[in-house]
């Protein structure tokens, strides 16, 4: 297998060359999990694997509760589905409370501040009253919580890695915090095996080709639990050894036969790019300075044929939607014309027009 056809079967795999999801929910379920720091963008990571989905409706999604957007995994913000939210939860805490504990010193935030913050967010939050981060910090200082120099962040995460709040309904356009368990009812509970064995089920089916070093680096977890998450499942996988390294993937894929080239424009922080630790499958090292900045930020991308050849932005107006590229090399008429058709695709899923400047402004 060679490492166009390993790109090319994740991109089927992430359900981004076409779908077989009709629902937010169930993508969300296939995916596992998707980073979602970036909100806008983050949509459009849902809405590119969803053909003919709008913005609408995805975040239609988000504020009924189908999808819950909550730290997860490395961690960081991730949208997962309402049915997998508490076992993920209950797997990823752990470690992420212990990751912050040091900071969580250094910000003195004790457990006692921590526990009247919690008070003061269930009292809050109670009867679905979703409050901004904005309305939230306004309480906290009231009470005596100071929420500066990232204090608020780490007090909503805590809460987060609690199981007490989770994310809202968007009010004013603005992000809201609620409280979990009036979002999403808890139905079942899995053990630890259980949940290890799911979420490495979940990765290998939905992200491979990929080897135990990609999923440790998604998963955030411990090496010895991630370790046991891929020996109770990969029997389920077809193993192979590429470059010395062992990759794993679903027995039914396939490898595109054809030679039509495929454009796709993808979202800062995609799990095209972001969910493997070697990415050289898709990203030539000579672009990687490029694609994905010193302090980890991660542009959003042009994808050909299997590779990342460029970078875009989005800049949105009241009617429009400014669509910039900057590819790294230059391209021919027939992927000008496919580039064309996805750039509208785009300004469709906002229910804008789109409007087309390369880097020169031309």
């Amino acid at each position: 297998m060679t490492s166009i056809e390993i790109s090319n079967i994740r991109l089927n795999n992430q359900q981004i060359t076409g779908s077989k999801f009709e629902t937010v929910k169930d993508l969300a379920g296939w995916m596992g999990a998707l980073q979602a720091q970036d909100y806008a963008m983050s949509k459009w990571a849902l809405g590119v694997r969803l053909p003919g989905f709008s913005d609408f409706i995805v975040e239609e999604a988000i504020n009924k509760g189908e999808i819950i957007r909550t730290h997860l995994l490395r961690p960081t913000w991730h949208f997962a589905s309402s049915d997998d939210i508490y076992w993920m939860l209950e797997l990823s805490s752990p470690q992420i409370k212990a990751l912050m504990k040091s900071r969580l010193k250094e910000l003195e935030l004790s457990e006692a501040i921590l526990s009247k913050s919690n008070a003061i967010i269930e009292n809050a939050l109670s009867g679905n009253n979703h409050l901004t981060r904005e309305e939230l910090a306004t309480l906290f200082n009231t009470s005596g919580i100071a929420t500066n120099d990232n204090r608020l962040s780490h007090i909503m995460t805590h809460a987060e890695m609690e199981g007490i709040v989770c994310s809202g309904a968007v009010k004013d356009k603005k992000q809201t915090f609620a409280i979990l368990s009036e979002r999403v009812v808890k139905t079942k509970s899995f053990t630890k095996e259980e949940a290890l064995a799911k979420l490495a089920r979940n990765y290998f089916s939905s992200h491979g080709p990929a080897t135990l070093q990609d999923f440790i680096w998604w998963s955030g977890l411990p090496v010895r639990d991630a370790r046991a998450a891929l020996e109770m499942v990969k029997q389920e996988f077809i193993s192979e050894t590429i470059d010395s390294e062992m990759y794993y993937l679903p027995n039914a894929f396939s490898i595109p036969k054809d030679k039509t080239n495929s454009i796709h424009l993808l979202p800062a922080f995609d799990e095209f790019l972001i969910s493997y630790k070697n990415r050289t499958a898709s990203l030539l090292p000579e672009n990687h300075g490029k694609t994905i900045s010193k302090n980890g930020i991660f542009n959003p991308i042009i994808v050909i044929n299997g590779k990342v050849v460029g970078l875009w932005k989005r800049t949105v107006k009241k009617d429009t939607v400014i669509i910039e590229t900057d590819f790294f090399q230059p391209t021919n008429p027939e992927i000008e014309v496919l580039f064309n058709e996805k750039k509208e695709a785009f300004g469709i899923f906002l229910d804008k027009k789109t409007e087309y400047k390369n880097k020169t402004g031309t």
